[in-house]
């Protein structure tokens, strides 16, 4: 059973980033509606309607079958054209801002949503199209199945100038930025919302040399362990779980990933491992860093030779500034009690010195030599310092980044204005 829940959780979000898989539920309600419409049409209703009304009814064969043609003409052009400008789409992300961002744009609900509908249209007009050629002539099995066609053609061409819209602002890199900040920020404020604030004391009173080591049997990026899918006997114990890495954090095959306060059986050692996730996708969604990592990298892209775009760094690590200084609230550990608190999971969180090394190094690198960029980069810096949530353990690293842009400044800015300018800044 656990086996199930977690193929099920894993699959879930695999599932819905798929691009095809609102097309498919989509389609099916399409093939669903074509085979009720041709039952409709023979219902006394639908026939007194078509006495009173006929106006709104296609009552001859040769016109239903002529508008049935030309819309799956139609449609099927508009939906290989919309899909062509979704490759180039994705081409220029890949080229100007970074190759992570295609999984996003490929996912969006939106673009799945306009190519399931255009697809249960194709599929709805063949249909009719087919039982038209089945029932001949046959007034009674033509009109309202053949209105509602022509009606989703109308609907279709609608859905285009609204695809041109959105396709046209989901590649603006403003637009990228916000929605990855906003996913990243929504995760963070979950997460503080329920964080024991009181975990970092409660663990530095457990002494974890003792306890039983449990080595990662896969290489990957730590995703998460879920608590759900532990066994009984462990969590009815008066057990403390320790997970050792941080999500996003690259885990390496024999290597210790979890300990554990008491002796465990072999059977219970297998399902600690089976309640670990790992990716072999370092940007596999946007809980913890992954989020942070993208902005990072469109930055870093932005700098490039090739882009040359400060205006898109400084947007990215103002942003990131914020988001830095909501996960270094955070405190070094936090629990998760399970079983009316018997069991309790002790996860990681990542530290201040790892956001300053995967995060602020990379930006200081390829922007120490562009004086705005270093402008915004000092800000940030010292918006952080300043923040007194913050305590001064965390703060060291901030400040020892801050030193090293110093010395960057000093060694690569040549203009000495430029440089005076920042380095007053500084001080």
């Amino acid at each position: 059973m656990r086996t199930i829940i977690k193929f099920f959780k894993n699959s879930y979000e695999k599932v819905l980033r798929s691009i095809a898989f609102y097309p498919v539920i989509i389609s099916l309600g399409f093939l669903i509606l074509a085979l009720g419409g041709m039952r409709m049409d023979h219902l006394e209703v639908i026939s007194a309607l078509k006495e009173n009304v006929p106006y709104l009814f296609i009552q001859d064969y040769d016109t239903a079958k002529s508008i049935l043609s030309t819309l799956i003409g139609g449609i099927l052009s508009l939906t290989v054209f919309s899909f062509s400008m979704v490759m180039v789409v994705l081409n220029q992300a890949s080229s100007n801002f970074s190759p992570r961002l295609l999984p996003d744009l490929i996912s969006n609900k939106r673009h799945q949503i306009i190519l399931g509908i255009y697809i249960g249209t194709l599929l709805y007009c063949i249909i009719i199209l087919m039982a038209l050629g089945a029932y001949g002539v046959d007034k009674s099995s033509l009109g309202l199945s053949t209105m509602l066609a022509a009606a989703m053609g109308v609907v279709c061409t609608g859905i285009f100038v609204y695809f041109i819209n959105t396709i046209s602002k989901a590649i603006q890199i403003q637009n990228i930025i916000d929605r990855i900040f906003s996913s990243s920020h929504s995760y963070l404020t979950r997460e503080i919302d329920n964080t024991s604030f009181k975990a970092a004391d409660a663990i530095n009173e457990i002494e974890t040399d003792d306890w039983t080591v449990i080595n990662a049997t896969k290489t990957g990026y730590f995703r998460g362990f879920d608590g759900s899918l532990l066994k009984s006997s462990i969590e009815e114990q008066d057990n403390v779980i320790y997970v050792l890495p941080y999500i996003n954090r690259h885990v390496w095959a024999g290597h210790p990933i979890l300990k554990i306060k008491n002796k465990v059986s072999k059977e219970e050692r297998e399902n600690l491992l089976f309640c670990i996730t790992t990716s072999s996708d370092r940007h596999e969604g946007d809980k913890g860093i992954g989020g942070m990592i993208k902005l990072m990298e469109i930055a870093v892209k932005a700098m490039s030779p090739g882009i040359n775009d400060p205006g898109t760094a400084i947007d990215v690590i103002v942003k990131l500034g914020q988001l830095i200084k909501e996960f270094l609230h955070f405190p070094p550990f936090t629990i998760d009690r399970r079983h009316d608190e018997a069991c309790m999971i002790v996860r990681n969180v990542i530290p201040a010195s790892e956001l300053m090394r995967l995060l602020m190094q990379p930006l200081r690198l390829y922007s120490k030599q562009d004086s705005s960029v270093c402008h915004t980069l000092i800000e940030v810096l010292q918006y952080i310092i300043e923040d007194h949530k913050i305590d001064s353990v965390k703060k060291a690293p901030v400040i020892q980044e801050l030193n090293a842009l110093q010395e960057d400044i000093k060694s690569s800015i040549a203009n000495s204005a430029d440089r005076e300018r920042l380095l007053g800044l500084i001080d």
